[in-house]
């Protein structure tokens, strides 16, 4: 394709989708159409830019590329062809939500999809540390074990990231390093301390979890079904891996208390953290 169509191309589609719909309206209508318009745009250029169709086709519908030919006054002609949600988790808002009510709940889930990303980030470097010291003895395979849980929370969480439209942490090397060192470092001083870091990590993110728990129930049970759903039984597994590492010796690591308690003010300070950057 020359340059020159390319152009044409290019600004046709935009010509298209942002001042076609336009033409032969009255005002009233004109003004709906702009009150609208931004929930279209995307499904609109989808049909005309093949990358942006992919983009779509993630986040939860597929489409055909538009029939020039069905093409009017009243915008894009698509055929939809599934509208299966990407995940079991859809991101659901009401439209009879008062707008301030809509601001808070989407910041709301912004905040705890974000954080609980940053968690088990920083939750599967934490076991991958400890497996990395521990691998070859006892501890090896109940640390890979729980290791293994922790990339499944991981993994369901980055595609939530994108499902929600929630903006990951900033600091995801740090917590990505940060995590790692805990881990090999508790290892480091054995197996009882590696799982008394266990116990004190848990800990917290049991608490953290119960905490969003009833958040989500305060604010609508039936919109956050599948998210609280998926929470609860990530709130379980942790509670399982603390009772984990108390069963293998844990309070019998050197300095327990104090070890556990450093860990666990950490932990706390990287959940606030995390929540806001």
């Amino acid at each position: 394709m020359k340059p020159a169509e390319a152009i044409l191309g290019r600004w046709g589609g935009l010509f298209v989708v942002y001042l076609l719909p336009y033409f032969g309206r009255s005002e009233e209508e004109i003004s709906l159409n702009r009150k609208h318009r931004g929930k279209r745009v995307l499904v609109k250029m989808a049909a005309i830019n093949p990358i942006l169709a992919r983009y779509t086709q993630r986040s939860g519908a597929q489409f055909r590329r538009a029939d020039p030919r069905t093409l009017s006054t009243a915008g894009v002609g698509l055929r939809q062809v599934s509208a299966r949600p990407l995940l079991a988790v859809p991101l659901r808002f009401s439209s009879n939500l008062p707008s301030t009510k809509k601001r808070k709940r989407r910041e709301m889930l912004d905040r705890i999809i974000r954080v609980d990303h940053a968690g088990e980030l920083g939750a599967d470097r934490i076991y991958a540390g400890q497996y990395a010291v521990l691998a070859r003895t006892k501890s090896g395979p109940i640390i890979q074990e729980m290791w293994e849980q922790e990339k499944h929370h991981l993994k369901t969480f980055e595609e939530l990231i994108p499902a929600y439209r929630a903006r990951p942490s900033a600091l995801i090397p740090f917590w990505t390093v940060a995590g790692f060192a805990l881990g090999a470092g508790s290892a480091l001083l054995g197996e009882k301390a590696a799982m008394a870091c266990t116990v004190a990590v848990e800990t917290v993110i049991g608490e953290h979890y119960d905490s969003q728990i009833r958040e989500l129930l305060a604010d609508s049970p039936d919109d956050h079904h599948d998210l609280l759903k998926t929470i609860k039984q990530f709130r379980d597994d942790e509670l399982h891996h603390l009772d984990t590492g108390l069963k293998n010796d844990a309070e019998q690591a050197p300095v327990y208390e104090g070890l556990t308690a450093v860990i666990k003010t950490g932990c706390k300070m990287a959940v606030w953290i995390a929540e806001r950057v």
